[in-house]
């Protein structure tokens, strides 16, 4: 029986294909948790058929597969619907973080159409990261793979909609019903509603915890950011995110953090060795502001413009107070 993997990380494709579990592992990777989430014709471009006669530069399913077995799809241009077709099998393996039950939960919506493809479509929801395992683990693992139902089906698809939806009341409403056909989504529903930034401080759940531990004495950038043994548990945002949101705290009008020597944390910073040096070694402190936001004593959103976009809702400093009050009502 031929078998195709879908994962939503670089990383844990890597370490299934070593695995050797499946004819075929294919990692599709989106960031969904940060910015304006892309339209539905884009999205639905990206996995659908694409013309061989003309070159379409819009990104696609195909673009960074490389191998014999992309090879023919390559040349034909095949969606992800025909791809999935030549197997006997489909398996979703998903990371524990939001990013990835986001994935899961749009390709879902995408597949839901296509019964040929979705009853044969099972799903492995691992409880740590696919990528940080040892391939040999990997095969123990698949044993915890569950066929695909419709009530996966309708959970994905209203949780979708309720991720890309103009306000945060639909996705607020998720915890109201029964998830537990995606067992990690609940964790990343709350987690993603955390990052809302409060009405009595003006930031979120990583934004909080950044100003905790520079209060704590972790002075350095990275200091701050998740990851292995580090001691900012907060996963919900990636790596760029994270700077993005040190960036926002310190590198504002009236700055919570202060001694940030370099910025923005872009790629051009990344690429100059003597400006990442700077970065690297800045030693940060609270302002006055940033004591105040962390004793819930001041909102940061009252001295500093907040513009960023939080699933489908569009975060400024006019609205905060209504989608507070709207999720407390609720």
């Amino acid at each position: 029986m031929s078998r195709l993997i879908l994962t939503f990380t670089d990383s844990g494709a890597g370490d299934l294909k070593t695995a050797r579990l499946a004819d075929c592992v294919i990692g599709i990777e989106h960031r969904f948790v940060w910015g304006r989430p892309p339209a539905s014709d884009e999205l639905d471009l990206s996995l659908s058929r694409r013309p061989i006669e003309r070159h379409d530069p819009s990104p696609h399913w195909l673009d960074n597969l490389t191998g014999a077995p992309f090879a023919d799809a390559r040349d034909h241009g095949l969606g992800l619907i025909e791809f999935c077709e030549r197997f006997d099998a489909v398996d979703l393996w998903v990371d524990p973080d939001p990013n990835s039950q986001l994935q899961l939960v749009w390709l879902l919506d995408f597949l839901r159409p296509h019964p040929n493809i979705t009853s044969k479509l099972a799903i492995l929801p691992a409880d740590c990261v696919i990528g940080d395992q040892p391939p040999s683990d990997l095969a123990t693992r698949q044993l915890g793979l569950a066929p695909v139902h419709s009530d996966h089906l309708d959970i994905a698809s209203a949780a979708w909609a309720a991720w890309r939806a103009p306000t945060p009341e639909s996705w607020f409403g998720l915890l109201q019903q029964d998830l537990g056909e995606l067992p990690r989504l609940r964790d990343s529903v709350i987690a993603l509603l955390e990052e809302l930034p409060l009405r009595n401080c003006g930031v979120g759940a990583t934004e909080m915890r950044m100003l905790e531990l520079i209060s704590a004495g972790y002075l350095h950038p990275y200091d701050l950011f998740p990851g292995h043994e580090k001691p900012n548990e907060r996963c919900t945002f990636g790596y760029w995110e994270v700077g993005a949101l040190l960036d926002g705290l310190a590198r504002c009008s009236m700055p919570a953090v202060s001694g940030l020597d370099e910025g923005p944390f872009d790629l051009a910073m990344h690429d100059a060795p003597d400006r990442h040096e700077r970065y690297s070694r800045s030693r940060l402190a609270l302002t006055e502001l940033g004591k105040a936001v962390l004793a819930g004593a001041d909102d940061f959103s009252r001295h500093n413009p907040i513009d960023r976009w939080w699933g489908g809702t569009h975060l400024t400093k006019d609205n905060l107070w209504r989608w507070n009050l709207a999720l407390t009502k609720s």
